[in-house]
């Protein structure tokens, strides 16, 4: 018997000004929501954060789907999020979700990294993709869906998806292996500038409450 399945630390994007050009690089939209790590075996599944915690109860709709993926083991990476009317990735819908509406939450997987006992994390990713697409069907009511990459012209494809003000892209190296931790061969390129702020102290009275920030 085969030793059970567990969770692997995910692949981190680099972030860069512009996204790379030529033709061995793949390019998917980068959706804004959680980093999940589906595990399935033996007719169960379980979800993991990019931390590796078990939010599987927190998934009801996409655990029922994942049990029924036509194989006997598999390791899914993907993205859980919430799309609104035009199908945008909303973060804000994602959280009211959580509390409650869960049927809403959608895993779109881009990555496969196991399958039917073998580790195919070492193998380039236009395979891994190939077989992943296989094993995730096209159904549109389903809620585990493939994230769908695209070939060609990477900066056209950026400014579209500015256009339609998604988050950003993923462009990811076709020939590359799976390596947890931070990569170069996967390369993320935002939509919308970030801004870090460095806060040096507060100054308030005593009617004033104390002040919580994250930086």
């Amino acid at each position: 018997m085969s030793p059970r399945l567990s969770f692997i630390p995910p692949q981190l994007p680099s972030l860069t000004d512009q996204p790379p050009d030529g033709a061995n690089w793949l390019h998917e939209v980068k959706h804004d929501g959680y980093r999940t790590m589906l595990l399935v075996e033996r007719g169960t599944a379980i979800a993991y954060t990019r931390n590796g915690h078990d939010w599987s109860e927190r998934y009801p709709g996409i655990i029922a789907s994942a049990r029924k993926l036509p194989c006997w083991s598999a390791i899914l990476d993907g993205e859980v999020i919430v799309q609104d009317a035009h199908g945008v990735s909303d973060f804000e819908a994602l959280q009211a979700a959580l509390r409650s509406q869960p049927t809403h939450l959608i895993l779109y997987a881009f990555d496969l990294l196991h399958l039917d006992s073998k580790d195919v994390l070492h193998r380039p990713l236009v395979e891994r993709g190939a077989k992943l697409l296989e094993l995730v069907t096209r159904n549109q009511d389903s809620p585990i869906q493939f994230s769908e990459e695209f070939i060609g012209d990477a900066a056209a494809f950026f400014r579209a998806c500015a256009a339609h003000e998604l988050d950003g892209i993923v462009s990811k190296l076709a020939t590359s292996r799976y390596r947890s931790g931070r990569s170069k061969t996967w390369l993320k390129t935002k939509c919308f500038a970030e801004s870090e702020l460095t806060l040096f102290g507060i100054d308030r009275d005593r009617k004033t409450p104390k002040m919580m920030a994250r930086l």
